[in-house]
């Protein structure tokens, strides 16, 4: 029997859950402002509450590892049992741990979540590609087996970035074009949609200059807390909209510990992305 690709998973959930990926970022303070203590009971409280909330209606949820491994294997504990829930709940889960790395590290890495049989298997796992795209193959070779699939950092919203995303190549082509150009290579041929995306941030303005037409997903931070709207997205991905999985954290986040506010901003969030792609 064949596995059914992350690229397939996610278009069918986008289409019927609406576009929006989900932070689930449980720092210090976030934790404080819902008046939970930053302890290991605190951090399974905030993140059984997120799943509670949101797991029948989002398409994607992104936990960042980091929050989760500060606490050590209790942390970590909870990691397993929170991947478990979201998916359980319907929807998928983008592990946000960014990881690279070469040769039998990176396969290591890979096997910690894209494996089936791993406690942290995730739908997609965002993976840094600033060692060479080539020492990425294992992470793409065992997502391609396991029906999973990658985020790769291309274009991000973080200021720093552009001192190695916009370094001009000997081709003439910028660092983050050619990451683009390497992950179309990878969807060529794939429908209803590629496995392998790209992380590009919805901060970044005007980005007719780049080829966003990956055939893949363009996971896209920044909206919320960090300025950008649904409303700027057809401005900033152009052609490629449709394939854009905005993601919102604080901007969600910040209504909790209530169940029904946090499902009342992401619904409003949901469908404000939705009427964007929509009038594109």
């Amino acid at each position: 029997m064949s596995i059914e690709s992350f690229g397939s998973r996610l278009r069918r959930a986008m289409d019927s859950r609406g576009p929006l990926c989900v932070g689930i970022d449980p720092h210090a303070s976030l934790l404080d402002s819902w008046g939970l203590p930053d302890t290991v009971e605190g951090l399974e409280r905030f993140s059984r509450t997120v799943v509670e909330a949101l797991g029948e209606t989002v398409a994607v949820f992104k936990p960042q590892a980091a929050f989760f491994e500060r606490f050590g294997s209790k942390g970590v504990a909870v990691l397993e049992t929170t991947v478990a829930e979201a998916r359980a709940a319907g929807a998928l889960v983008c592990m946000d741990a960014k990881r690279g790395d070469i040769g039998s590290t990176m396969a290591a890495y890979a096997e910690a979540f894209l494996r089936k049989d791993s406690p942290l298997f995730s739908d997609a796992l965002t993976v840094s590609p600033y060692l060479g795209y080539g020492s990425l193959k294992p992470a793409v070779d065992l997502a391609r087996e396991n029906g999973a699939g990658l985020f790769v950092l291309a274009l991000t919203s973080n200021p720093e970035g552009g001192e190695v995303q916009h370094a001009v190549r000997a081709d003439g082509r910028n660092v983050g074009a050619t990451m683009l150009g390497h992950l179309a290579e990878e969807n060529a041929g794939e429908s209803p949609l590629g496995s392998f995306g790209a992380v590009v941030g919805a901060t970044l303005g005007d980005l007719s200059s780049y080829e966003l037409d990956i055939n893949g997903p363009l996971l896209a931070p920044g909206i919320g807390a960090q300025g950008a709207t649904p409303a700027d997205l057809p401005s900033v991905f152009g052609s490629a909209v449709r394939n854009v999985v905005p993601n919102v954290s604080r901007g969600v986040l910040r209504h909790g510990p209530s169940v029904e506010a946090l499902r009342a901003s992401a619904s409003e969030f949901a469908e404000q992305v939705r009427s964007a792609v929509a009038g594109a």
